[in-house]
């Protein structure tokens, strides 16, 4: 009846352990012991914790930023030029061993390469000056496939889809096969080009992807086209659209 408690206060170290975690706020529970023993707080680390929990200061997890609009398989085929662009990144190396990487842009339902731009280093904003210059030629496209990699998933990349009114569509991590238009290209890419030639600098890869890029879609010949090539294909689209219109127009 008599017992009177002498357990210290926890408010000093509920404060300190307040302020720091304010000030510092990815410092974990164990980080703060090591500051606490620094500026003189001797109290065990089981109570510095029980405090700290107590005052609710856990790091919380940081949640990857989803920007994507469809996420997994695509299940829609392209049956229009447009309908659907994939991209992705390919890596290769010059003679003296330094790395580069290739952003191919294709259009999945005519097959056409539309671009092969080739640089030490892509950022999103980059990516989004390549994807306008395309549009400049032959518009915007409904979706976009693409992987989820730093790039893809940046903010100036769901900007550019937001403001331009396309759809981004990232694949499941870790299963290639959902952009399997893209990486069926890149192996042609590989075997057919970047394997044939010693690169002697990032000059020398621009000429080469120019040239190589001009073969693929000009007089490369498709199977899956019925032996023709990619800009063969395009142009069927753009006979019957015209065929469409002049039909129209004689039955108006």
């Amino acid at each position: 009846m008599h017992y009177a408690s002498r357990r210290p206060s926890d408010e000093p170290l509920r404060s300190w352990l307040i302020e720091r975690a304010e000030h510092h706020r990815r410092y974990g529970q164990r980080r703060l012991v090591v500051l606490a023993r620094r500026d003189g707080f001797l109290d065990n680390h089981k109570r510095i914790e029980r405090i700290y929990r107590a005052a609710a200061l856990q790091v919380r997890k940081r949640v990857r930023r989803k920007l994507a609009l469809g996420r997994g398989p695509v299940d829609e085929r392209a049956l229009l030029p447009n309908d659907r662009w994939s991209l992705d990144f390919v890596h290769d190396r010059l003679q003296t061993n330094r790395r580069f990487r290739i952003l191919g842009v294709g259009d999945d339902c005519t097959r056409e390469n539309l671009a092969l731009e080739a640089d030490f280093a892509f950022s999103g904003a980059r990516m989004t000056r390549v994807l306008d210059a395309i549009a400049e030629l032959r518009g915007f496209p409904k979706t976009i496939v693409l992987d989820n990699g730093p790039e893809m998933c940046s903010l100036a990349m769901l900007r550019w889809a937001a403001d331009r009114g396309v759809r981004l569509h990232h694949i499941a991590p870790g299963k290639p096969v959902q952009n399997a238009f893209c990486e069926s290209f890149n192996g042609r890419l590989r075997d057919e080009c970047l394997n044939e030639y010693d690169f002697t600098s990032l000059a020398h890869v621009h000429e080469v992807l120019g040239e190589w890029r001009e073969r693929y879609n000009r007089e490369r010949p498709h199977k899956a086209l019925g032996w023709q090539t990619a800009e063969e294909f395009a142009n069927t689209f753009s006979t019957t659209s015209t065929t469409k219109t002049l039909h129209l127009s004689s039955v108006a």
